[in-house]
């Protein structure tokens, strides 16, 4: 039986709901699965990847450090919508450095994140069996 390609598109911003989060668990459980995952993040969503949150001033748990697990659950796959980074003011040197390590080649480190206008990660979700919206 083939292997299912699952994307989890992210919306909404990284706390005030518990979208983000959920979206987290439920990629991981997915992919201990052996599903095949792959995430976007658009609208604002894209803050959930943004480098440095702190979360002292809101008195919620900052969970955006277990993003940096994802490529040792080989989810190397996440999109950014370059236009929505670029509605936030935000640009592609402000997302954390996320990485996978490529088995193929001797296991060198490699970056996760690809920044795609909205045609081609259209494109992208136009390829996959299940598409979830968080």
């Amino acid at each position: 039986m083939a292997t299912k390609k699952f994307m989890y598109l992210n919306r909404r911003s990284s706390f005030g709901t518990v979208y983000a989060i959920e979206s987290l668990e439920v990629v991981l459980i997915a992919a201990a699965f052996e599903q095949d995952v792959s995430l976007a993040f658009m609208d604002d969503g894209v803050y959930q990847i943004v480098e440095g949150q702190e979360t002292d001033g809101i008195g919620m748990k900052n969970f955006s450090k277990t993003f940096h697990a994802l490529g040792d659950y080989d989810i190397n796959k996440l999109y950014v919508s370059k236009e929505s980074l670029e509605e936030r003011g935000l640009s592609e040197s402000d997302l954390m450095p996320l990485v996978y390590e490529d088995e193929d080649d001797d296991w060198e480190e490699k970056p996760s994140v690809k920044v795609v206008t909205n045609d081609e990660l259209k494109a992208i979700m136009s390829e996959q069996d299940v598409c979830l919206s968080f």
